[in-house]
């Protein structure tokens, strides 16, 4: 077997307009072509993308346009690009497919699923075989071996054989809190050498099966509670005997993200917006994203409402966005009027609830997504503290 090398990278989520930021998006974009660069000058065998090239199945023009002109530089240095879809960027339906197929055909990427083997081969080094995402667990569990028995894996044991997907496993050692894992480990096929894999945000490298299962993360920061993590992707050399050594190479140019979380447990929310100004002028600096966490649990009668958060967001002259995530908690009630909540005498305490988790769902989902999932949680109270079974297990169904 000869010796190669090949970049390892996953999660660029180009496209990405963070908080409604056009600078967002572009800092995404400048991640990718940062990973270009180092790519073209570390001149590997071939590049792997495991997954959310794109954040959105249908990508604006402009970002289209950025992300040929970086696929054509690594066109023009003979750098094969093997993809396979993301959670974010794969088909939303048969029809209109993902939008990896046109760059497939215009030969500026190889994307695995779509062609005959799902695989892709460099003669006397490697074997690439992949799958797409299908969302969800029960969709994976449910066609993820249909779709290998379409396309049977035939690793070769006289070659390096590398698997590429994009999926949290279900391992005891990766358990990330912001995502659930879409498949066991018995899904996945013995007999290769490196597992290349995409959806955790984390690096993240074990031994797996008959090789090493390596996560690369993510090229910019998605998500606040990302920040203190390294960005960037795993550059991956193999000698002739098939030993691995791969190695992360950070890259250099992202966002920097600050997050100031503030227990403020019994003060008023007056105090707690004069306080909360005074900690976001203190990190005020050229460029920066400010993220103010304010917890605790406010005094009786007080209301979240009552924080000013555009007097927090407009205190700063330097940073790039301040971004407020209000987790205070209104004074917990007593026995009697939660029994009230369920004996629907106080309805009012309903719509309070359902304000709170509608606030919470809304850093994650749409307004209509986040509406529709603030009703289910403020309708399973009741079900949950009766214990009645079957109407929670309807109504979790329902939603799913």
């Amino acid at each position: 077997m000869k010796a190669f090398s090949f970049v390892h990278a996953a999660d660029l989520h180009l496209g990405y307009s963070q908080y409604g930021l056009e600078a967002r998006r572009e800092d995404f974009d400048r991640a990718f072509t940062e990973l270009v660069d180092k790519t073209i000058e570390l001149k590997p065998d071939f590049l792997i993308i495991a997954g959310d090239l794109f954040h959105q199945a249908r990508p604006s023009n402009v970002t289209l346009e950025n992300t040929i002109r970086s696929f054509s530089r690594l066109r023009e240095a003979e750098i094969p690009v093997l993809t396979v879809d993301g959670s974010h960027d794969s088909a939303p339906n048969l029809i209109t497919g993902t939008i990896l197929n046109p760059l497939d055909s215009a030969g500026l990427i190889y994307h695995l699923p779509r062609h005959e083997g799902a695989c892709w081969r460099k003669e006397e080094c490697c074997y690439v075989y992949g799958v797409p995402n299908l969302r969800t667990r029960r969709k994976t569990e449910e066609l993820l071996p249909a779709f290998m028995e379409q396309n049977p894996p035939t690793p070769d044991p006289k070659l390096f054989n590398i698997f590429v997907f994009h999926m949290a496993l279900d391992l005891p050692s990766l358990k990330p809190p912001y995502m659930e894992a879409e498949a066991p480990p018995e899904l996945i096929p013995e007999g290769f050498n490196y597992y290349a894999a995409g959806h955790v945000h984390t690096p993240y490298q074990e031994k797996f099966k008959t090789g090493l299962l390596i996560y690369s993360g993510c090229t910019e920061t998605v998500s606040y509670d990302e920040t203190q993590t390294k960005k960037g992707f795993y550059h991956v050399k193999v000698d002739e005997k098939g030993s691995v050594l791969p190695e992360f190479m950070a890259l250099e140019f992202t966002r920097k993200f600050t997050v100031l979380e503030q227990d403020f447990t019994g003060v008023a929310p007056s105090k707690i917006t004069e306080l909360a100004v005074q900690l976001v002028k203190g990190a005020d600096e050229d460029g920066v994203i400010i993220i103010p966490v304010l917890k605790g649990v406010l005094p009786a009668e007080a209301s979240r409402a009552q924080v000013d958060i555009a007097q927090i967001r407009s205190a700063v002259e330097k940073a790039l966005y301040v971004h407020p995530l209000v987790s205070l908690r209104e004074s917990e009630v007593t026995e009697e009027v939660v029994r009230s909540i369920f004996e629907s005498e106080f309805k009012d305490l309903k719509t309070k609830a359902f304000e709170y988790f509608l606030q919470i769902f809304s850093e994650r989902y749409s307004r209509d997504g986040a509406e529709k999932i603030a009703r289910i949680a403020v309708s399973l109270i009741e079900p949950l503290t009766k214990k009645q079974e079957e109407k929670v297990k309807q109504t979790i169904e329902e939603l799913l």
